[in-house]
């Protein structure tokens, strides 16, 4: 069985729509296309280069699978070699055809099409963008890690990872780095518990019994 793993850029405010340019995804109104790059360095080339050492396969989204088509084909950067040599499994209920290499459309219902796609052998499945795939997969508890890149900024509005399909659940910290720009690399595995809890006395106050009482009526 293979696992699934979530590649995320974020601001502070949990924003994930549109980091790589203005044009990459303005739906809703969006105006901060391309917050990401300013932001970029040395350090994060190196992590980003070593996130495609090994072989992986792709879950993409439609409209993620339609931004990377039309650019990765016709590109020289580093990422293009194992983008378009990877296979491309792709979630939409609209097209039929798909003309970027090695692409295939995920059959059925998207969920019960991950779940076969992780039992089969193979390459670990990663998705990038797909904000809205995200949000099936976090509702069906599909994904097994989550590498996210946290930028220090806010938007305040966007498209976020953690949206509507978002079940409560603990993280397992992995791994956490910070780039020289401010940027915090961290990876988290699924499946932990909520490590919940009270700091409070467990013989309180009677300030905070008249609080609690208040609250309430």
């Amino acid at each position: 069985m293979r696992e699934l793993i979530v590649n995320t850029f974020l601001t502070l405010d949990g924003v994930m729509q549109a980091p790589g340019g203005p044009e990459e995804d303005p739906s809703g109104g969006f105006e901060h296309g391309g917050w990401s790059f300013g932001y970029w360095d040395d350090q994060m080339q190196s992590a980003m280069g070593e996130s495609m050492s090994t072989p992986f396969d792709l879950v993409l989204g439609r409209k993620t699978y339609e931004i990377f088509a039309a650019h990765w084909p016709h590109s020289d950067d580093s990422p293009a070699v194992p983008f378009n040599g990877a296979t491309k499994h792709v979630a939409s209920t609209t097209r039929e055809e798909l003309e970027w290499e090695n692409s295939k459309l995920i059959e059925g219902e998207v969920p019960d099409g991950v779940r076969a796609l992780k039992e089969e052998d193979g390459p670990e499945l990663q998705v990038y963008g797909s904000a809205n795939l995200i949000q099936t997969l976090l509702e069906h508890g599909l994904i097994d890690e989550l590498r996210v890149w946290i930028f220090p900024l806010v938007l305040g509005k966007g498209k976020r990872l953690f949206d509507d399909g978002t079940m409560p659940a603990g993280l397992e910290p992995v791994s956490s780095h910070v780039s020289s720009t401010g940027v915090i690399m961290a990876t988290y595995r699924t499946g932990a518990e909520i490590k919940g809890g009270s700091f409070v006395p467990e013989t309180p106050s009677e300030a905070e019994l008249a609080r609690r009482a208040a609250q309430e009526g």
